[in-house]
């Protein structure tokens, strides 16, 4: 795993083995980067990384020097690992929450730009996401979500899904 571009360009990231994780893929995730970069600035923007797992969306993120990260994950042993990360590449913009995110979602006030959820593919209630997150207005205007997600599971009939991008075994279905 590797930060793709900004200050901490190339720079590699190696997580523990027992982390229950499927880390966004090089590819995937630098295929992501360059469609967010040419529809937004990523400076100053508030982003919501969910289901946060090893960090590595965070880490992009802040090296891109996004405003303020907001990375939440339930286990202990990935939110360790995430806290010990940003301590060690000094990033001062990354917030980590260890909490469900579905409860996070419903109990938080605050909005973002750029919501990103990469929930494990399995899980049940995928489909909510959109739902809570427009229900609960979190994304400021002209924000977008992104969920990341396998191709069994179909997120287009959403009145908020604008588009699905395809990376190998990776989709990311974009709201807006």
């Amino acid at each position: 795993m590797r930060i793709i571009s900004g200050s901490h360009k190339s720079r590699r990231i190696n997580p523990p083995k027992n982390l229950p994780v499927r880390p966004t893929t090089d590819l995937a995730k630098e295929s992501l980067f360059n469609i967010l970069a040419n529809y937004f600035d990523l400076e100053d923007m508030d982003i919501l990384d969910l289901f946060a797992g090893t960090g590595n969306i965070s880490y992009e993120f802040a090296s891109r020097y996004a405003n303020e990260i907001t990375a939440v994950e339930i286990n202990f042993k990935c939110v360790k690992f995430i806290k010990s990360t940003v301590l060690q590449l000094d990033f001062k913009n990354i917030k980590v929450i260890r909490r469900d995110v579905y409860n996070f979602l419903q109990k938080t006030n605050k909005t973002y730009d750029i919501i990103f959820a990469d929930p494990p593919y399995d899980l049940d209630g995928i489909e909510k996401i959109p739902q809570i997150v427009f229900e609960n207005n979190l994304l400021n205007k002209d924000g977008w979500l992104i969920v990341e997600h396998s191709k069994e599971t179909k997120l287009d009939d959403h009145p908020n899904f604008l588009q699905n991008r395809k990376y190998s075994k990776v989709n990311f279905s974009i709201f807006c």
